[in-house]
């Protein structure tokens, strides 16, 4: 049987399918009734999921297994919403293919990996070179799933590195427009900004995020990445100055305080740093919006970019 991914269901549907689980939570309804509450997933999207007066005391759903679900579709809070009849955990017989659950970055990652470590090479700074490629090489393993957000842009297997990729792109040819730029720390900013959301989150193998870190809570990784430039720069002996130089970059690439950054940019390098970060983020999250929007009409509020609706135009 073919499977019916999440982007293709609608209120009305009935759904005997698999999914993955990327959530879980045993909860107490108003009735004082047991019930499980799900948010499955699938290459596609996410959806929200309920089996209601459950009478088990444990269950083995956890985050990351794959599991069939029979169930009815239905709309709630303007999205939909599918009420489990029946759930059970798949097994090796059912041959699923991951491929079909994970939500992967339209380029392999050891292919973005060796882009990006490229053009840390590239870098003629001995001093900015020795610390990008310290840190860079020290994370290969975990850069190669580790998506760069929970929920918001690039929230996939891989996201990350194709991140970091697309503003490496454009970084490029700003510094071929705006010749000021000082290039060398551009493309070192732009490599390690947000180099410790592998810290910040907690990941499995898949790119799916289960929570933050204790550190990532308390701290933020723009804070995290400071300290971990900090700790390798000194242990590198790398120049005073342009250790703090980098921390800045660092810090102000979020720009508004309430974003995470108490200083905004002071010199054009961590301008220009801020903006692709900001530009590859909207971009991203437009084309999301826009793949599960028909043409004609307007997607869902987009809560990233001030809940503004998208328009899909029919050509």
């Amino acid at each position: 049987m073919k499977k019916k991914y999440i982007l293709d269901l609608n209120p009305g549907d009935e759904v005997e399918d698999f999914f993955m689980i990327k959530s879980f939570a045993s909860k107490i309804a108003s009735n004082n009734k047991k019930y499980f509450d799900f948010t499955l997933y699938d290459k596609t999207g996410e959806i929200n999921a309920k089996l209601w007066d459950v009478a088990e005391e444990k269950s083995d759903y956890q985050e990351g297994r794959i599991i069939k679900i029979r169930g009815k579709v239905s709309e709630w809070n303007g999205s939909n919403q599918i009420k489990i009849i029946k759930v059970r955990i798949s097994s090796e017989k059912d041959q699923c293919d991951l491929k079909d659950f994970i939500k992967t970055a339209p380029e392999e990652s050891k292919e973005m990996y060796k882009y990006i470590l490229e053009k840390a090479e590239s870098i003629k700074d001995d001093q900015l070179k020795k610390i990008t490629l310290e840190l860079i090489k020290k994370q290969e393993k975990e850069l190669l799933y580790y998506p760069a957000a929970m929920k918001n842009h690039h929230a996939i297997m891989g996201g990350l590195l194709f991140h970091i990729k697309r503003m490496l792109m454009m970084a490029e040819n700003m510094c071929l427009v705006y010749t000021n730029l000082r290039k060398d720390y551009l493309m070192c900013g732009v490599i390690l900004h947000d180099i410790a959301k592998l810290y910040e989150m907690e990941s499995n193998e898949y790119g799916i995020v289960s929570d933050y870190t204790t550190e990532g809570h308390l701290l933020g990784h723009i804070v995290q990445g400071i300290k971990m430039v900090e700790k390798a720069g000194e242990a590198l002996g790398i120049d005073r100055e342009k250790l703090l130089m980098i921390e800045h970059m660092i810090l102000s690439h979020h720009n508004e305080p309430e974003f995470g950054s108490p200083k905004r940019p002071m010199f054009p390098e961590a301008e220009m740093l801020h903006y692709l970060d900001q530009i590859d983020a909207r971009i991203y999250d437009m084309e999301e919006a826009l793949n599960q929007t028909k043409a004609g009409s307007f997607s869902d509020k987009i809560w990233t970019m001030h809940n503004r609706k998208l328009y899909k135009s029919k050509e």
